[in-house]
């Protein structure tokens, strides 16, 4: 399709010109030093074909938001622009994403986007949610060996809807030993008062999680990532996972929130006009010391804001997000949220 390939044109060239004038951190893989690592809710990508199994109508070219293949791929080329430009000349070797659809916008965007010469390979399962959205990592084969995965499904009981699994995938890079587990926690849509108990179960699980891996290797590199839908202070991040704003307040069995660094200073999501994190990194003691054979530098985890994923708030002071939909109208944006990247320096 002659769109298609006029918009992979633009894109390059976009994201070329942004990396030259980039301020952000060294991607350690350029010099083969470490690994980058990469979260982005990328807003709701939808295959415009409809899937009799999910309630996706809203997302077809006959739904009421009018979604169409042309939008589509216009979103798929955004998307591989922002992850290229996010490694800066080389695009991240893990990319956790949430709001996918279904395998095929995974696979155009790995097969059909800028990030097609990079051979990313995916780590996908349906899960049972209601709208049919799912969380996915990707990954470089020359940069991470994948070993095995698994979706943990969030069981809230008979009369609960079934939400997005948590998916953990274990894996090699530079001889070590990587677990990640990637989020998107039951949404506050209702109310936060009254859907805080689901995340607060979501925690629950993940920290059993991360407990049964240290109870066999106390220095195992686990990185959590994800939209939590809950901010860093928020009990299921605080209380039960118990992850903290600063190295100097981990005590005994915490672990680090890198995103919270961030708090009044940035944001990943914007609600009322005001900026909040729901995007966040939570890391092991291994990883802060480097016992685990990584090393997290603090300073290398960031929330990728650059000017294009932004625009003027209309009725507010700033910012917001550039997003794909404002309600129900097409806005042709990015996403409602901003990626996360971090780090990982090999400390061998």
């Amino acid at each position: 399709m002659a769109f298609i390939a006029q918009a992979h044109k633009k894109i390059v060239l976009i994201t070329l010109l942004f990396i030259c004038f980039s301020s952000y951190t060294q991607n350690p893989q350029e010099d083969k030093t470490g690994i980058r690592v990469m979260f982005y809710n990328v807003e709701n990508l939808f295959h415009p074909t409809n899937d009799s199994l999910k309630n996706d109508d809203e997302f077809t070219e006959d739904g009421a938001r009018f979604w169409s293949f042309k939008r589509y791929y216009d979103k798929i080329n955004k998307t591989g622009k922002t992850i290229i430009a996010v490694g800066e000349w080389e695009p991240p070797a893990i990319i956790g994403l949430c709001e996918i659809e279904e395998i095929r916008c995974l696979q155009d965007l790995v097969y059909n986007s800028p990030l097609k010469k990079f051979g990313y390979k995916i780590v996908h399962q349906e899960s049972g949610d209601n709208r049919g959205i799912d969380v996915a990592m990707l990954y470089r084969p020359d940069y991470f060996t994948f070993l095995s995965y698994e979706a943990i499904v969030l069981n809230f009981g008979e009369d609960s809807r079934p939400t997005r699994d948590i998916l953990y995938v274990k894996g090699l890079s530079g001889g070590d030993t990587l677990h990640f587990f990637v989020n998107h926690w039951p949404s506050r849509y209702g109310g936060q008062l009254v859907t805080a108990p689901k995340r607060e179960h979501a925690a629950e699980v993940l920290r059993a999680k991360y407990d049964s891996i240290l109870s066999i290797d106390s220095t195992a590199a686990i990185i959590a990532m994800g939209d939590f839908n809950d901010h860093p202070d928020d009990p299921s991040m605080k209380d039960i996972m118990r992850a903290r704003k600063t190295v100097e307040e981990m005590q005994k069995g915490d672990f680090l929130n890198l995103i919270w660094q961030y708090e009044f200073k940035k944001g990943t999501h914007k609600f009322d006009h005001e900026w909040g994190i729901l995007d966040q990194f939570v890391v092991t003691n291994g990883l802060i010391n480097g016992n685990s054979g990584f090393r997290a530098p603090l300073d290398k985890a960031q929330i990728f804001d650059a000017y294009y994923l932004l625009e003027d708030e209309k009725d507010g002071v700033g910012k917001i997000t550039n997003r794909t939909y404002i309600g129900m109208k097409y806005h042709g944006g990015y996403s409602d949220h901003l990626p996360i990247y971090m780090d990982l320096i090999y400390e061998k």
